[in-house]
């Protein structure tokens, strides 16, 4: 009986940290290391999303992925479900 509920306890703490594991990159502030980490993007797939972003400024979505060079709507339906975009901000927005 001990063994259960300690198991069932163990098992809430630790439901929150499978959670945050489970979210997603996003294609507006991840480095190499944080795109490398989703399935389907090596090395050289995390250089041609960050050349283009620092080319051509953020993302709006991630089905401006398909702009990105070597990465086509394939590819995007994979990585669709690992990868957000977060809006990006305005450099002269005033606080209202």
């Amino acid at each position: 009986m001990r063994k259960t509920i300690a198991s069932l306890l163990f098992a809430a703490l630790l439901s929150p940290l499978c959670a945050l594991a489970a979210g997603t990159v996003d294609l507006n502030t991840a480095d190499a290391a944080a795109l490398e980490s989703i399935k389907g993007i090596g090395p050289a797939r995390a250089a041609a999303i960050i050349q283009y972003r620092d080319k051509n400024g953020p993302f709006a979505s991630v089905d401006d992925l398909v702009k990105v060079p070597g990465i086509g709507d394939k590819s995007i339906v994979q990585l669709r479900d690992q990868l957000s975009v977060t809006p990006a901000r305005k450099a002269n927005a005033q606080p209202k």
